[in-house]
């Protein structure tokens, strides 16, 4: 959680970076062979130097990036989980509980999906 560190730091408000530092510190647990990196000033988790998930903050939200084909994917259980979502993030609202089994979902299929991929985004 170290290369994490400078990133919660600068979070202003206390609870979001509490809530970001329990998501970031999850993963981290849950799937210790995908390698935590700041990208773009963005914490993110990578595997094999492929991008498997990223995260960002904002004054309303936190952002999920699982990349388009994520989003795609899982659409269908973003909405059903309550969960508003773009092209490329799936927005978390600060007051809503996160659900840790989706945000598994996304992680576990990109590292299936990207097992051979040998670049950092999708082509």
């Amino acid at each position: 959680m170290e290369v994490f560190a400078e990133y919660l730091n600068r979070i202003d408000n206390p609870k979001h970076r509490t809530r970001m530092e329990e998501i970031l510190s999850w993963v981290t647990k849950k799937f210790p062979n995908i390698m935590p990196a700041i990208k773009w000033n963005q914490p993110m988790f990578t595997d094999h130097g492929t991008f498997i998930i990223g995260f960002s903050v904002s004054k309303n939200r936190m952002a999920v990036s699982p990349e388009l084909e994520g989003i795609i994917h899982f659409s269908d259980e973003i909405v059903q989980a309550g969960y508003k979502h773009t092209k490329y993030l799936v927005l978390f609202p600060w007051d809503n509980p996160v659900d840790f089994s989706l945000l598994e979902k996304m992680i576990e299929f990109n590292i299936w999906d990207k097992a051979d991929c040998s670049t950092f985004w999708r082509k």
